[in-house]
């Protein structure tokens, strides 16, 4: 085993790293507590190449393995969460999907404009009944000849207002069950195509979600991905390697939390020494930092194992379940540690735990993980 990274994927990650710190990091509070999408820093990154950074260079993408978009994605979640999930959703979500089962109209129509960072995506599963049971799919794609009609709600939709392209999954055949669903491209500004309110949220306060409604949108029939009934297929796949992003993701919030502490640890005195002299926060900080490297090696061995072309949905599930619960238990140390400061915004630990709870949650919760490893063990 090969536990060295490559000087290209060094590279990438010393990238990440210097666009978090110059660029993220100095209005990171100000965009969590007026919940402001960075529009601006947002471009940035698509010029950068971090919004397609897996797709072929064909289609305007950058052509790298998933363990360097992996490190890059941990190291903008150390600074900002928010403009993490954007990126995931685009890479694992929006790109990879089109490429993988897109034909090539479609991904020269839509896929060169999202790798390249000119265009937003947005995927389009989640509804008020159908979050956990994805199966249970209310928006209809009705067949009228020529086109479809599509109908129905979605919600909590990353980048939901942002986004130029929706990949949107819909019932077409309520009687075959999940065989009975498919995928469609939409875009934004189609008759019949409205943007819910955006959501108040917890954590990730500068990634505009909100609820989408349909009604009557008209799809052309070229929009469709694949064969019909393909769609919850699709879902399932393209999921698969978005667990991988937020376990990165994850991954991110508990090292930069784990990096505050150890600075503020080295830095505040307490009875005449530093913090990180008192042995109850020199165990904090062992457990975190073990915690961490466990996570890490789980999220790249899950990488590497997609990379390789091998299957991966058993380690990308493990991957979103043990760097998410390192995530929560991280975070909510380094408050501890911070002590009041802990508790206050200019001390940043406080919106890393609120930004934590979420990767617990979204692209599948960590129930929904322990179901994915049970039936692949037991398959």
């Amino acid at each position: 085993m090969d536990f060295e990274y490559t000087q290209e994927q060094l590279a990438v990650r010393e990238a990440a790293r210097d666009f978090a710190t110059t660029q993220l990091l100095p209005r990171v509070i100000e965009r969590d507590i007026a919940a402001t999408f960075p529009k601006e820093l947002i471009l940035q990154m698509g010029e950068m190449g971090f919004l397609g950074m897996m797709s072929s260079p064909e289609y305007g993408g950058g052509g790298m393995d998933t363990i360097s978009y992996v490190l890059a994605m941990e190291e903008i979640s150390k600074i900002d969460a928010s403009a993490a999930v954007i990126m995931s959703v685009n890479n694992s979500l929006v790109c990879w999907g089109l490429e993988k089962y897109g034909n090539d109209q479609q991904k020269q129509q839509y896929l060169k404009p999202l790798a390249s960072g000119k265009s937003l995506g947005a995927f389009a599963l989640s509804e008020p009944e159908a979050g956990s049971d994805a199966t249970s799919q209310k928006t209809t794609a009705t067949d009228m000849g020529d086109h479809y009609l599509l109908n129905g709600t979605k919600n909590w939709i990353t980048n939901g207002n942002t986004a130029d392209i929706y990949l949107v999954i819909a019932q077409t055949d309520s009687t075959k069950g999940h065989h009975g669903i498919s995928v469609f491209i939409v875009e934004k500004g189609w008759p019949g195509f409205e943007i819910g309110k955006k959501e108040d949220k917890m954590g990730i306060r500068a990634s505009d979600t909100h609820s989408l409604m349909f009604s009557d949108v008209k799809i052309p029939k070229e929009n469709r991905i694949g064969d019909l009934g393909f769609g919850f297929k699709f879902a399932m796949e393209t999921l698969n390697g978005g667990r991988i992003g937020i376990a990165a993701q994850a991954l991110g919030l508990a090292s930069g939390a784990f990096e505050r502490s150890l600075q503020y640890a080295r830095e505040r005195y307490t009875f005449g020494k530093p913090i990180s002299e008192h042995q109850a926060i020199q165990f904090k900080l062992a457990d975190m930092d073990m915690e961490i490297e466990i996570a890490r090696l789980i999220c790249m061995k899950a990488a590497k194992t997609k990379d390789m072309g091998k299957d991966y949905s058993k380690l990308s599930a493990m991957a979103k379940l043990y760097a998410s619960k390192v995530a929560m238990e991280t975070t909510t140390e380094a408050v501890q540690i911070h002590g009041g400061y802990g508790y206050v915004r200019e001390y940043h630990v406080e919106r890393m735990m609120r930004d934590a709870k979420i990767t617990q949650i979204y692209e599948g919760t960590s129930e929904i993980q322990k179901i994915v490893i049970s039936r692949s063990i037991l398959r």
